[in-house]
């Protein structure tokens, strides 16, 4: 695992004031000297929780996911392992260390300790503690949630149903997702004794636009319940229309930033051109489809073209790959353009994918809005943030009016509409693996050489880490196979 030195920096100023991160077993202990600080102040606490749910989204979940949906072939290693269905031993530190450690458990002490005096950072910390407990229950199924992160209290905390978590169950003493985020948007309102500033690297302390990411969170976890409670999914999303104050521009995107020096860049970066530049590339299948969608000057945004070519490979594929030099890559949108790069954000919620949320709601929900408007919108969005020029998008519109109409029957547009959700989201795999499993769409065929638990089916989650299986007599036993749909699946 590559971690980055503003991280590590970060780690040992918590461990110099006492403060020992753990996992959501261990308790999170404290130095009780006088002479010695009992809490770590929250600018300090606040870049990791950011970062840590950046690393979560982007690192290795975000490349067995990139795989599985076929954004991205593997041809050697973990990556090709994971191509096939193959996960054996995986996960242990993004289950331990991305998630729990860095992200859920540095939340809950942002809003343990600051909610009362300084609740624009508890705010803001209850906005990521939920993000992070989605890219878990979404990944998993049933995770440690209403007692994760409470230390001696729950030392083994219990695996929380995956409707409990989205819905809620106060008879369990579990929070929904929709009220976490609400509670936080309420602390964004009230008067802060401390406010962040610089150490709210996303947003420079702009709490408007938090309050703006609170309201999107809540259109994503809306539009998941598509399946399992529409009632819900429309009420929420009526709302937040009505508020008017979400993310409505690719200037409020919820991204995290990361630089060209070395240990402060992005882990697609780090990933792909520093640490094992060899183990996978674009894949064919996707190639095939942008090339059917005449939208080659958009994937060029999102891979390389190395001689002025593509170069895919296909999923699961026992040939011998391309040469290194030939293959086409992670690109400039996903990696950075300076020379080393690794600059790009890691972008966690975009304008564009709001777009495809609100086209899909209007279109299967009946909640108000265009849903043939929404759609273009997220088109133009998406194909905006990854730098084509005005002139080309027009003329992609103009000349492929069918693609970028909605037509057919509903289950015909909602297709088109995942379908470029889909391509919106290269470089964030949970989300597109998210959307494949709740929608059946796009239609994905198996990989060559399937391999795991049921080599029939794409997997619906991936299989609980060996590290929490053995030392949390809570988990699932026998763990669920990843062909076991989630709550909210449609396969």
């Amino acid at each position: 695992m590559h971690y980055m030195k503003f991280s590590t920096k970060i780690f040992l100023l918590l461990v110099a004031t006492g403060f020992m991160l753990g996992s959501c077993k261990k308790y999170l202990q404290v130095n009780v000297d006088p002479n010695h600080p009992t809490a770590v102040p929250p600018a300090v606490l606040l870049p990791t929780t950011t970062i840590g749910i950046a690393f979560a989204n982007s690192n290795d979940l975000g490349r067995a996911t990139s795989a599985l949906v076929q954004h991205i072939a593997g041809v050697a290693n973990q990556t090709q392992a994971y191509d096939v269905f193959n996960f054996g031993g995986a996960f242990d530190n993004q289950w331990n260390n991305e998630l729990y450690d860095n992200s859920i458990n540095n939340c809950i002490a942002l809003i343990n300790q600051d909610s009362a005096t300084s609740p624009a950072y508890s705010g803001i910390a209850k906005l990521e503690l939920a993000y992070a407990f989605s890219i878990a229950t979404d990944i998993w199924g049933e995770v440690p949630y209403s007692q994760a992160g409470q230390g001696a209290k729950f030392t083994y905390p219990r695996f929380d149903k995956v409707q409990d978590i989205y819905q809620g169950n106060p008879g369990a003493g579990i929070t929904s997702l929709f009220d976490l985020v609400k509670s936080g948007l309420a602390d964004l309102a009230k008067p802060s004794t401390l406010k962040p500033k610089a150490d709210d690297i996303v947003y420079a302390g702009d709490l408007t636009k938090w309050t703006r990411v609170g309201n999107t969170l809540l259109l994503k976890f809306a539009i998941m319940l598509t399946n399992v409670n529409q009632a819900l999914a429309k009420s929420t999303i009526s709302d937040v229309l009505a508020g008017n104050n979400y993310i409505n521009d690719n200037s409020q995107d919820f991204e995290v930033p990361f630089s060209t020096a070395t240990g402060n860049q992005n882990p697609i970066y780090s990933f792909n051109y520093v640490n094992r530049p060899g183990d996978q590339m674009l894949s064919s299948r996707l190639l095939t489809l942008m090339k059917n969608l005449n939208d080659t000057l958009r994937l060029a945004q999102f891979f390389t073209k190395p001689n002025g070519v593509f170069t895919g490979f296909d999923n699961g594929s026992n040939s011998v790959a391309p040469t290194q030099a030939t293959r086409s890559q992670y690109g400039v949108y996903l990696v950075g353009s300076a020379t080393p790069a690794g600059n790009a954000p890691i972008r966690l919620l975009t304008n564009s994918q709001v777009n495809f949320i609100l086209a899909e709601a209007a279109l299967i929900l009946g909640t108000s809005g265009d849903a043939n408007a929404y759609y273009q919108a997220g088109i133009k969005a998406s194909m905006t943030k990854v730098g084509m020029a005005a002139a080309d998008i027009t003329a992609y519109f103009n000349a492929n009016s069918t693609v970028v109409t909605l037509s057919g029957s509903t289950e015909d547009m909602r297709k088109q509409i995942i379908t470029q959700k889909y391509i919106a989201l290269i470089g964030n795999g949970i989300e597109a693996f998210d959307d494949y499993r709740r929608t059946g769409y796009p239609v994905l065929a198996l990989p060559n050489n399937p391999g795991g638990d049921d080599p029939t089916v794409i997997p619906t989650r991936l299989p609980y880490t060996n590290g929490e299986l053995t030392t949390n007599p809570n988990a699932p036993n026998p763990r669920p196979l990843v062909d076991v749909k989630l709550w909210w699946a449609k396969q």
